[in-house]
């Protein structure tokens, strides 16, 4: 197994929530969205202040849709930004957020919001009994390697799962994530992914559009309310049609604020 040197004793780091986002409810929720900033494959310094505020929009975002619902939104801030191999460092610090969300909350439903390497995190962290739906904001999946265990999916069974990704995004693989798609779809048919056409990794191009999209994902999965027809669609559809679902330029228009 491979060692990596760390930058300071990262074990006298703790993961944090924070102060929730964007005024969010403190005495009681009815759900909890945890967003997930993006990491480095590799890295032994601290966690980045912009991969934080990289995902402060979208929090708020999703709290002002949710709002009536008692929606609370947290960013997690890792201990470190790396991933680091089968140490899954941001996996950890996803997991230990959904168990002190629980401990904060009670018995609510969690949805984890990742982006990049924090979509991977959000997705091996869906096992908790809490965790009812995942969002990944294009994630960052390893290649297909015949010497190591594909990245799982059964721990998806039971949740919803949605993943996005920007058609040319350099960053993280597309093909990747759609092959990561098939792969949970067969387990968990509650999957769906939706490809943002010519937008990078930061999904900056259609920023509104993917907004309003997981504000409709995040609370229809939560708290059942009615989502889009694009989504019900996706959901349904079978491969590969559910798993390359365009988002339209527009998408949610009407509902924003």
């Amino acid at each position: 197994m491979a060692h990596f040197a760390l930058v300071g004793p990262p074990d006298a780091r703790r993961p944090r929530l924070g102060r929730p986002v964007g005024g969010s409810r403190t005495t009681s929720a009815g759900g909890v969205a945890l967003l997930l900033p993006d990491g480095e494959p590799v890295s032994g310094r601290g966690a980045s202040a912009r991969a934080h505020a990289a995902v402060l929009p979208l929090g708020r975002a999703l709290v002002r849709a949710g709002r009536d619902d008692g929606l609370v939104a947290h960013v997690v801030r890792y201990r470190g930004r790396g991933w680091n191999g089968t140490d899954a460092a941001l996996a950890r610090d996803a997991s230990w957020a959904v168990a002190e969300a629980v401990r904060r909350y009670g018995d609510v439903p969690v949805c984890l919001v990742g982006h990049g390497l924090g979509a991977r995190a959000a997705l091996r962290a869906a096992g908790h009994d809490a965790v009812g739906a995942v969002l990944g904001l294009a994630p960052w999946l390893p290649e297909d390697d015949m010497a190591a265990e594909p990245e799982p999916v059964r721990q998806l069974v039971g949740r919803r799962v949605l993943l996005v990704h920007g058609t040319n995004d350099a960053r993280t693989d597309p093909e990747l994530s759609f092959r990561f798609a098939e792969r949970a779809k067969k387990a968990n048919r509650d999957t769906c992914r939706f490809e943002v056409h010519s937008d990078g990794h930061a999904l900056r191009q259609y920023a509104a559009e993917v907004r309003a999209l997981a504000a409709d994902f995040v609370l229809g999965a939560l708290f059942a309310r009615p989502v889009a027809r694009p989504l019900t669609d996706a959901m349904a559809a079978p491969p590969p049609l559910g798993l390359r679902m365009p988002l339209a330029a527009g998408f949610g228009g009407s509902r924003r604020r």
